[in-house]
């Protein structure tokens, strides 16, 4: 079993390094790249297409039983339980405008349950990885989440959702600056999740994300020494899940910003 994962792990990381070299080729080539607008604030790109497309190659032909959930083409039913979930490009707003905040994410979930999670940062030759039960690791060395215990020692990652309402994460910043915090955004939640993973942000909120979003770097914070709130196994891969991700000590503090601002009600 840990040999498979060992494998599973390796696989991902090449193959979010090769997709990030692909991605490259069309953020320099701006000019010439077709986007589209899947709704308010919601870009789509000839790159985050094309990118998918060769990473659901390499893996039906590397693991061709496996299941393929993706953002931008359709779900494969797999046979074996395990399903890789990937974002070709998490932060296509900053990369068709030309800002090197964007990354590749490849997470591979085992009935449910993420087992291996990769993010992969092209513009500064990143990448964050890890498996269950192993750590979590940037270019080969470890990493450790935060170890803060108030959130006047760092910043907190927020990220918008249209799935939920504008409102809610305005609160969540009052509520956040007025403990004495900070909040942080870069328009990829996978990337700030990865971050936090790091221990360069204090947490992540969002009220809700897709799993190919989210699931890579959740397990990372988790196999980094963080703490998160569990989604469920058997809607998120359909359906997303709230997001809270940060370390140990602060974690408590981020639930309560989170159950303060997330009301139904509001």
């Amino acid at each position: 079993m840990t040999r498979d994962l060992d494998d599973r792990m390796h696989f991902a990381i090449d193959l979010a390094r090769r997709a990030g070299e692909l991605g490259l080729k069309y953020f320099r080539d701006l000019d010439n790249l077709t986007v589209e607008s899947k709704g308010h604030q919601d870009l789509v790109s000839e790159g985050d297409r094309e990118v998918e497309l060769f990473i659901r190659a390499a893996i039906a032909e590397a693991y061709p039983q496996d299941g393929i959930v993706g953002e931008e083409h359709a779900a494969v039913a797999g046979k074996t339980g395990h399903v890789w979930v990937i974002d070709p490009i998490d932060g296509t707003a900053n990369f068709v405008r030309g800002i090197p905040a964007w990354c590749v994410v490849i997470a591979c979930a085992r009935d449910g349950e993420t087992i291996v999670g990769v993010i992969h940062e092209p513009s500064t030759d990143e990448t964050f990885y890890g498996r269950r039960g192993a750590g979590a690791f940037v270019n080969g060395k470890p990493i450790k989440a935060s170890n803060a215990a108030s959130l006047t020692e760092g910043s907190v990652g927020t990220g918008l959702s249209n799935r939920a309402s504008t409102k809610n994460v305005v609160i969540l910043i009052s509520l956040l600056m007025a403990e004495g915090g900070v909040f942080y955004r870069n328009a990829s939640g996978a990337l700030m999740l990865a971050y936090t993973a790091a221990g360069r942000l204090l947490g992540y909120i969002e009220e809700h994300m897709n799993a190919w979003d989210c699931l890579a770097g959740m397990l990372l914070v988790e196999e980094a020494g963080g703490t998160v709130l569990k989604a469920d196994p058997k809607t998120v891969l359909g359906q997303g899940t709230q997001v809270i991700a940060g370390g140990k000590r602060i974690f408590p503090t981020l639930q309560l910003l989170a159950k303060s601002s997330f009301l139904p009600t509001r």
